[in-house]
């Protein structure tokens, strides 16, 4: 997406050089030409593209997305002030606290629940945001290309220790995820 504003910015902004450095540039050209030509025929094919690429994006982190990979699943259980995290495909493995233990390279689904006030799970750098309302469980997909740490927060409004309200997410190799799991997340 910052590619494809880039590039429209960088052609916007080649027309406006040109015309301040080379007089009558354009010149030959009306203004309703301009308009025509600058405000709809040269942002569409990027606006198009860029449209067409958030929406395969999106459907990919849609719980059950088009990618035909299982997703790995996770409950994400907000309270205030804090995050539990219950790992769904591993029966008997135990809950952490504010760090989410996921595996790099395949899909996550989140199933984001609260036990008192809305909350919201966001993980800017790993997919979309999802409200977290008492009584009803709500799903997203996540996804780390690579393994790393990555930052999480309520991004909703949850009383005065909201701004305190944050979490980790660590994604690891497919095998040193097995491990942690193994071993109760004991690093």
């Amino acid at each position: 997406m910052l590619l494809g504003a880039a590039l429209l910015f960088v052609l916007v902004m080649g027309l406006f050089v040109l015309t301040l450095f080379r007089p009558g540039f354009g010149s030959g050209v009306s203004t309703k030409g301009w308009i025509v030509a600058g405000g709809l025929l040269l942002p569409i094919p990027v606006l198009v593209a860029l449209t067409f690429y958030a929406l395969v994006q999106g459907e990919r982190l849609l719980p059950g997305g088009g990618d035909g990979v299982p997703a790995y699943r996770i409950e994400a259980h907000a309270r205030q002030w804090q995050w539990e995290f219950r790992y769904l495909d591993e029966p008997g493995a135990p809950t952490t606290v504010d760090v989410l233990h996921i595996p790099a390279g395949l899909p996550v689904e989140v199933v984001a629940t609260s036990e008192d006030v809305i909350h919201s799970f966001w993980v800017p750098r790993l997919g979309g945001k999802i409200d977290a309302t008492p009584g009803h469980a709500a799903r997203i997909r996540i996804h780390a290309d690579r393994p790393g740490h990555f930052g999480g927060v309520c991004a909703e409004y949850c009383g005065t220790g909201h701004s305190r309200m944050r979490f980790r997410v660590e994604a690891h190799e497919q095998p040193e995820f097995r491990s942690l799991v193994e071993r109760g997340f004991e690093q």
